[in-house]
């Protein structure tokens, strides 16, 4: 399985130290954690919606890598909590790092969600058929692996790149 994930340039694609900041699936000091998305478009949604961009103007100054990373056949579990909560904004990560610490008390190393960020159906790809159309419809994913993870293998797909304005649209926006 490959993931996807944007960084910093300027620093390694994988967190190593517990002062990771707090995000949905688990809490500031629980780190780290990992965060994947199943596409290139998901790991950028992620980037627009966290610094909530939704002006496409706002993407010509975004310098970020962009990294497919192998993955392995991680073991992933399925938070057991209703969709609007997977997928809501900044009020939901709290039921969400319980349902993540409750996964880990009983051994889970890692887990896959709906995307947060991209709105349903907005994992949709492109495909070539008298040029460039969009492909068919489909909700994105995220993984989270939790701890350290030197076994990883990533390539940088870009190095300092930037989503395309299309995205802005297609992000769901923290309320």
């Amino acid at each position: 399985m490959i993931g996807f994930r944007h960084a910093d340039p300027r620093y390694p694609f994988l967190w190593e130290e517990t002062d990771q900041p707090a995000a949905r699936w688990h809490a500031a000091g629980d780190g780290p954690a990992q965060y994947f998305s199943d596409t290139p478009d998901g790991a950028w949604a992620e980037f627009l919606r966290h610094e909530e961009i939704v002006d496409p103007h706002d993407l010509a100054t975004i310098r970020r890598a962009l990294w497919a990373v192998d993955l392995g056949e991680p073991s992933l579990a399925r938070p057991d909590l209703p969709r609007e909560t997977l997928t809501g904004g900044r009020a939901s990560h709290a039921a969400c790092r319980t349902e993540a610490s409750r996964l880990r008390r009983k051994g889970v190393r890692g887990i896959e969600a709906p995307s947060a960020a991209l709105v349903s159906g907005g994992a949709r790809g492109w495909r070539v058929d008298g040029g460039l159309q969009p492909g068919g419809s489909r909700d994105g994913r995220v993984f989270v692996l939790f701890g350290r993870r030197p076994d990883l293998v990533g390539w940088r797909a870009t190095a300092a790149g930037q989503p395309s304005e299309e995205l802005v649209a297609l992000v769901r926006p923290f309320r």
